[in-house]
């Protein structure tokens, strides 16, 4: 007969998992915003002007709960290094994005960035030796093909820009390498908060660049009061998202919730039909649908190889992927 203890273990544990799918969905709900405020504030202000108001407003918002819950308290100055150059890479995929949205459609701009698991999953059979089968390299390569889809009429509309989330998606992919890397090291509060901090200033001296060269996507702004809204929006969301998809990660597998994160492209969609009256061509949908299925396939896949391998450690044995 089984235990009070344990019939109670499973509901209770499901009940988690439902809460965790619940919020990965309201993150992705809100994860748009912070390309829909940041589109709206490119009619008056510079991709990078746009990414140091994000980075100042979400250190904002988060300064209250990193003293809070104590977070600071795991500050490393050695591994501030290592900060600094994940917030050079994600201030260069965030200029790059914002760059992208000023002239491209929100819907295409997210579809061909979520090539990033794509990359992510070459980028870490190169660099942490991780074992990739044909399968998934299979599948890669469709994901990729599905990315060339879009952007073809993409570049046939807006030239070279088409290939600027192609950028991002590279830039995130490496931040996502070196975060998994010290994500044992440090509390996730505490490492997203610095990236933030080293964020401000990088972000600032490419503002001053901007000034004395008078490149325009590096251009400092007086922003009016509109745009300053739209401004603390992005900074708002990108706390929200990031916030609500922690706590989902740990309410729940992060193998039940990854799959999750492509139904941004379903809430950017409407977002960018309901303020910009943009609705992807029927091409597209194809190739959005591509890297949609290919990326599940890799999650699937990925979960599938962890489900198979040797628990014990005389086996040698492996699970070809």
């Amino acid at each position: 007969m089984n235990s009070p203890s344990a019939s109670l273990a499973k509901p209770q544990s499901e009940t988690r998992i439902v809460h965790g799918l619940g919020l990965m969905i309201v993150a992705m709900l809100i994860a748009p915003l912070i390309d829909i405020f940041s589109k709206l504030s490119t009619e008056t202000a510079s991709p990078t002007f746009i990414t140091a108001a994000r980075f100042f407003f979400q250190a904002l918002c988060m300064l209250p709960i990193v003293l809070w819950n104590g977070s600071w308290r795991s500050f490393s100055l050695k591994l501030s290094i290592f900060h600094a150059i994940r917030a050079a890479i994600i201030t260069l995929s965030m200029v790059c994005l914002v760059a992208a949205l000023a002239v491209m459609e929100v819907a295409d701009a997210i579809a061909i960035f979520f090539v990033e698991p794509i990359i992510l999953t070459v980028l870490s059979s190169i660099f942490l030796k991780e074992t990739i089968g044909w399968r998934r390299y299979t599948a890669c390569a469709v994901g990729f093909l599905g990315a060339m889809i879009v952007i073809r009429p993409s570049f046939q509309e807006v030239g070279l820009v088409a290939i600027l989330p192609v950028v991002t998606a590279f830039c995130v992919a490496v931040f996502a390498l070196m975060t998994r890397a010290l994500a044992h090291r440090e509390d996730p509060w505490a490492m997203q908060f610095q990236m933030a901090l080293w964020g401000i200033p990088i972000s600032g001296m490419l503002l001053v660049i901007g000034n004395r060269t008078g490149v325009a996507f590096l251009q400092p702004v007086m922003p009016d009061w509109l745009t300053l809204a739209w401004l603390v929006g992005v900074g708002v969301a990108a706390s929200l998202s990031g916030i609500i998809a922690v706590y989902a990660y740990r309410a729940a597998p992060a193998s039940v919730i990854a799959p999750l994160q492509y139904f941004e492209i379903v809430s950017a969609t409407l977002f960018g039909w309901l303020v910009f009256g943009d609705f992807p061509e029927p091409l597209k949908w194809l190739g959005i649908s591509i890297i949609i299925g290919s990326g599940l396939y890799i999650i699937w896949r990925e979960r599938r190889v962890a489900s198979l391998k040797p628990v014990t450690r005389t086996s040698e044995t492996s699970v070809a992927p």
